[in-house]
């Protein structure tokens, strides 16, 4: 037997541990008094699909590494794929106690509201005959119940379906019922117009599932779920580069839908006998099982939040916010030329999508416009970016898309907004094999006077106008010759299939990008051994990449000040003495999706500042195609650095990560109290210009950032 090789996790963990400890972050939101009720109720909804996720794609991955690469090791916690799987499945359980214990406080307290969760045990004699009427005329009608036996063999569970499971008896034999909750159905039933009293349809279903096995004795019952592995590659399944992609994609999409189970959720009283029959069936072990009394799919907090008694409504949800005009932009001009005469940020969701979509629409009428490129990720259901590209191509400009079809989960939304932008005209284009495109780039290409002139959008969050009110991203919109340069370089390279081009100031991965970061850590690394200040903060969703990991253990170790807001999975373990203890880690999570992605290195006049769509994890910086934009222009640094001070000085949602690779409050050294998505708020509330007026770009306050990279001001 060969040893395993030797891992130095002195610094490191393991990520899905480190992402198990970011959800139960978010599940600390769902206990946060400060926060609304129903708000709370959704931070469980929130915990849960992320770990139905985590299960899906992450668990899924590992255990098909636990069948095909046994020996492998993990570099950060050097664990093989069965130890993996093992630690995950131990650390899982007690997450769903939690949950299980918030739920429930938080559905009593909702109670005093007038918003029930109510048993069929406290139904009156009139609801529950409300119940069996409905449960009679509407459910049975759709039900596909099914005794498994010789002749009947054991269905087919699509993964999250919701289904009642039974242990029957007739006579001496054993047998076992399955009922599926078709998706057809209400996720709950409403009572009474009296406050909000409602059931959940799989309690209806449970309760009444008998009647519909009239021959045999229920000895059990309960509501099952089957999480199936959803990690499949396109990739990893044969294709002829000859034919057409969306229907391969289409085939990977059916495919995926019957994968093995990887876990399976209980809410009920399944006996010893139809849990050792689901786990035979579904080729799971006891570890891959999990008892919950919360529901088991919670998508339905977000229906409920629609039918709130409206007395109790505002006390229960957050303050509307709508995004905000920036104060650096006049709404009442065009969008071209401003953008021609200086940069632009937009800070999601503090700031609106709308003056990007508005670029986007004036190029389409612009006459002097020549061609509109895009990069695209994942778009809302309903998209007025692709309502624009099309008629930019119906106006004859050339539109070029690059639509990555490969966004897990977002597949076929992709697949039909690609057949409507070819309808329109456009061109599109599909990323490459093995290399997923992550960028989020735009081109808008004009040739004014003879002259050629590029208006470029660089962002580090998606074109998705639903998740741009959810999720803080930046977008940058600059009109720089150089960037204008570099993003129709790229444009052309990808329309050659050609990862290996050269770029003077973007940062394009897989080819470019970690060497350049790489670089830059390196020079902080020499300037901090030579006795000078060194620099650097990180902001990204993970952090995951070891040779990265390592460069910045390297950095503390030679004196950089190093400081890092990741909002999840973080494999650095900050503050070990003698190897990392001059990095800081804090996460934010709050109201919003802390999402964009920024990267400082240095002061003064010699920092480099970029944006982008990269986390620091090694499937952006070796397996897909990535872009970071330099910060050229002083006023968008001073902006960017404002922000990052904000979030820097958060006392109220920032938790901030330990040696051992556990969260903490910020201790109490005297600063105010600072919620910094709600500080981001206000100040886009207050800055707000005034329909059709002209707004100066605002002067940064000097704050922490300013204190860390040493920003000059000028006069």
């Amino acid at each position: 037997m060969s040893e395993l090789p030797i891992v130095d996790t002195r610094y490191t963990q393991e990520r899905e541990l480190s992402w198990l400890r970011f959800n139960e972050r978010v599940l600390e939101e769902a206990k946060d008094e400060s926060v609304p009720l129903i708000e709370r109720l959704k931070f469980a909804a929130i915990f849960t699909s992320n770990l139905d996720e985590f299960f899906m794609i992450r668990v899924g991955s590992i255990y098909d590494m636990t069948l095909v690469k046994k020996a492998h090791v993990d570099t950060k916690s050097g664990l093989t794929p069965a130890q993996q799987l093992a630690a995950i499945l131990a650390a899982v359980g007690p997450l769903y106690k939690q949950r299980d214990k918030v739920v429930s406080q938080l559905e009593t307290r909702l109670r005093a509201c007038n918003i029930c969760a109510l048993t069929i045990s406290e139904l009156d004699a009139k609801e529950k005959k409300q119940v069996e009427r409905y449960f009679r005329d509407y459910i049975v009608p759709v039900l596909s119940p099914q005794v498994v036996d010789a002749h009947h063999p054991f269905p087919h569970l699509p993964s999250k379906s919701l289904n009642v499971a039974m242990t029957l008896r007739r006579g001496e034999g054993q047998y076992f019922g399955i009922v599926p909750i078709p998706k057809s159905l209400p996720p709950f039933l409403q009572l009474s117009e009296r406050g909000l009293r409602y059931l959940l349809i799989e309690q209806i279903v449970q309760e009444y599932a008998g009647e519909i096995f009239d021959q045999y004795q229920v000895v059990s019952k309960a509501v099952i779920s089957v999480t199936r592995n959803a990690d499949i590659s396109p990739e990893d399944e044969d294709y002829d580069v000859s034919g057409d992609f969306r229907q391969h994609m289409r085939k990977v999409l059916k495919k995926r839908a019957r994968l093995a189970p990887v876990r399976l959720e209980i809410q009920g009283a399944a006996d010893e006998a139809l849990l050792s029959f689901l786990c035979q069936r579904l080729n799971l072990a006891r570890e891959q099982v999990f008892r919950t009394k919360a529901p088991i799919d919670m998508g339905y907090v977000y229906a409920l939040e629609d039918k709130l008694p409206p007395e109790s409504a505002a006390a229960l949800r957050f303050a509307p916010f709508a995004p905000r005009f920036p104060m650096s932009l006049n709404r009442g001009e065009k969008l071209i030329p401003q953008i021609l005469r200086r940069d632009a940020l937009l800070y999601y969701p503090y700031h609106s999508m709308d003056p990007f979509l508005q670029l986007v629409k004036e190029a389409a009428h612009d006459p002097a416009v020549l061609s509109v490129k895009i990069t695209i990720y994942r778009l809302a259901s309903k998209a007025k970016l692709i309502e624009y590209l099309a008629a930019a191509a119906e106006n004859g400009k050339d539109v070029t898309v690059l639509m990555e079809l490969r966004a897990r989960f977002d597949e076929q939304n992709n697949i039909a907004w690609a057949e409507r932008l070819e309808e329109a005209g456009c061109t599109v284009q599909y990323g490459f094999e093995g290399v997923k495109v992550h960028s989020k780039i735009c081109l808008i290409t004009r040739r004014e006077r003879g002259h050629i002139q590029h208006i470029t959008q660089v962002g580090t969050g998606n074109y998705n106008e639903k998740t741009a009110k959810l999720y803080t991203d930046l977008s940058l919109m600059t009109a720089n010759p150089a960037i204008g340069a570099d993003a129709a370089a790229f444009f052309q390279n990808m329309s050659t299939a050609n990862l290996e081009g050269e770029y003077r100031h973007l940062l394009v991965a897989p080819n470019g990008l970690k060497d350049r970061l790489i670089s830059l850590i390196d020079g902080e690394t020499a300037k901090a051994r030579s006795g000078r200040a060194a620099r650097i903060f990180l902001k990204c969703n993970s952090v995951t990449d070891r040779e990265l990991i390592d460069k910045l253990a390297e950095a503390s170790q030679a004196g950089v000040d190093i400081r890092m807001n990741v909002r999840g999975i973080c494999c650095l373990r900050p503050g070990v003495p003698g190897l990392t203890d001059r990095i800081r880690v804090f996460s934010i999570v709050g109201r919003y999706l802390e999402h964009a992605r920024i990267f400082a290195f240095g002061a003064g006049q010699d920092q480099w500042v970029y944006i982008g769509s990269a986390d620091l994890m090694t499937r952006n910086t070796e397996r897909r195609v990535e872009i970071a934009c330099p910060i050229l222009d002083e006023g968008i640094r001073r902006q960017i650095a404002h922000y990052v001070d904000i979030l820097c000085r958060d006392t109220e949602k920032a938790r901030f990560l330990d040696e051992q690779g556990h969260y903490h409050p910020v201790p109490d050294e005297g600063q105010p109290p600072l919620d910094a998505q709600a500080a981001l708020m206000e100040e886009a509330v207050r800055q707000e210009p005034p329909a059709l007026a002209a707004s100066p770009v605002p002067a940064a306050r000097r704050g922490l950032l300013d204190r860390l990279f040493g920003h000059r001001r000028r006069c």
